[in-house]
């Protein structure tokens, strides 16, 4: 079944190339393209849209009032933002927000062709430019840190950002695969979620659930 989307806007010209590159990919239906926030709420009304795409530049706060409005319209897809720059604290409150990932525009066209599939299937994609720099927002235990996540937790939340494979983790942390796997088997008990892409996005996100913070203090 072909992904159906959605292209959010103002720039006349990048929107046109993008709708172009979108149209030409057999297994991707676009649906609108659209400069007008208000406009495309509209159709989102009475339109069965997997993923839409936002072009973050222009005035950053729209986007947020624009995934508000796209939720109470009964919108239930995901939102993939296309940025001008490399803006963690931007991208973290974009997550924040609702969307799934996060694209530059210094990017190939192929990857974001594979970020828009990515995102589609339910994967977050933070582009690599800024998963370091996210990663680093990742609460740490002391100071202003969060007691909800172990030492260990947190390194492992941070090598999940990062990509890492189980292996590239463990070696990292000086630790064994078994043990990264029951630290995610914790993780995913602590807050709830069974998916590491979920995992990863109340990482960025910088909000574990309460049920995290519960479930630590039980166990202290």
């Amino acid at each position: 079944m072909a992904i159906r989307l959605a292209l959010l806007a103002e720039q006349g010209l990048f929107r046109e190339s993008l709708a172009r590159l979108l149209a030409a990919e057999p297994d991707f239906h676009l649906l609108r393209d659209v400069a007008s926030g208000p406009e495309l709420l509209q159709e989102l009304r009475g339109e069965q849209v997997d993923l839409v795409l936002l072009d973050l530049d222009g005035d950053d706060q729209f986007y947020t009032a624009f995934m508000a409005g796209a939720r109470a319209a009964g919108y239930t897809g995901y939102f993939l933002v296309v940025a001008g720059h490399a803006d963690a604290a931007l991208a973290a409150e974009a997550l924040r927000e609702g969307a799934s990932g996060i694209f530059l525009k210094s990017g190939s066209s192929a990857n974001l062709l594979h970020a828009i599939r990515m995102v589609a299937s339910g994967e977050v994609w933070v582009t690599k430019e800024l998963v370091r720099s996210l990663a680093e927002r990742v609460p740490r235990l002391g100071g202003h840190r969060d007691p909800s996540l172990t030492a260990r937790e947190q390194a492992i939340l941070r090598g999940l950002i990062e990509g890492m494979t189980n292996k590239k983790i463990a070696s990292s942390n000086g630790i064994s695969e078994s043990a990264v796997k029951a630290t995610v088997r914790r993780l995913y008990a602590k807050t709830g979620v069974h998916r590491r892409s979920r995992l990863v996005r109340l990482a960025l996100e910088g909000s574990l659930p309460p049920a995290a913070r519960e479930a630590h203090s039980r166990s202290r």
